[in-house]
């Protein structure tokens, strides 16, 4: 009997801490894979908590949350899709904040092609340009603004390939399928050599400010702490290692 006893008080010692273990599913725009990936490691290493990403476009992903999507939190490339959730009611209160500042760069895997001050826009020499979808990706909206302001995006409809999100924008370039293409700044730090090919740093006075946005969509004490953590400076490290700016 002291035997059950002893057992008894010691599966009910355990079993808070089986209990505060859980398990998220963040929702994340594509731009900020390799950033979101070390933010969760670093987590998990800190936490009992175990964290799946969900990466997409933007838009995509806003149209699977008021869907019904089972998503904990989203990280998205933008501002307006965050407020959004926030004036429909989707999101806890007062959750909403901004985690990174993201930057784009035309880039070439060529390192023959002279990509300096945007020139190539207007001379033409290229086949296929590769954005994002400037309806899906705020990424694609930023490179849109960028050949408008340069009087050139009516021009080259016929050249330019659209991914769905800034990963697959990426890889029509890399693969050779677009000789060019507007990547996110992080994509440059993270995935390859910045000496690989060539590239321009789009001057940000060019387009709008590229606010990237997080919300938080249930009451998990999980999805809570990630959110916190998110916000302190060792995940603020990570995402300045990775070509974002904080404020």
């Amino acid at each position: 009997m002291a035997f059950t006893r002893k057992l008894a008080v010691i599966v009910f010692l355990l079993l808070p801490l089986q209990l505060a273990a859980e398990s998220v599913r963040i929702a994340v725009a594509s731009n900020f894979t390799h950033a979101m990936q070390e933010i969760k490691k670093q987590f998990e290493q800190q936490t009992e908590h175990k964290v799946e990403l969900i990466f997409g476009s933007t838009g995509k992903i806003y149209a699977q949350i008021i869907n019904g999507a089972p998503f904990d939190a989203f990280f998205a490339a933008d501002a307006i899709r965050p407020e959004r959730l926030e004036q429909e009611g989707r999101i806890q209160p007062g959750s909403r904040f901004s985690y990174a500042f993201g930057r784009i760069v035309l880039w070439s895997p060529d390192s023959n092609l002279s990509l300096a001050k945007g020139k190539v826009l207007d001379n033409g020499q290229f086949r296929h340009l590769a954005i994002a979808n400037p309806r899906l990706a705020p990424y694609g909206t930023a490179a849109k603004q960028v050949l408008q302001a340069k009087g050139v995006w009516q021009k080259l409809q016929s050249r330019i390939v659209r991914g769905e999100n800034i990963g697959q924008t990426f890889q029509f370039v890399i693969s050779g399928n677009a000789e060019l293409g507007f990547i996110a700044l992080s994509q440059l730090e993270s995935q390859l050599n910045p000496n690989q090919g060539s590239h321009w740093l789009v001057p940000t006075d060019l387009y709008q400010p590229i606010e990237q946005q997080a919300v938080q969509l249930t009451d998990k004490a999980a999805v809570s702490a990630f959110m916190q953590f998110v916000k302190t400076e060792a995940a603020k490290q990570i995402i300045h290692g990775y070509g974002y700016s904080t404020s």
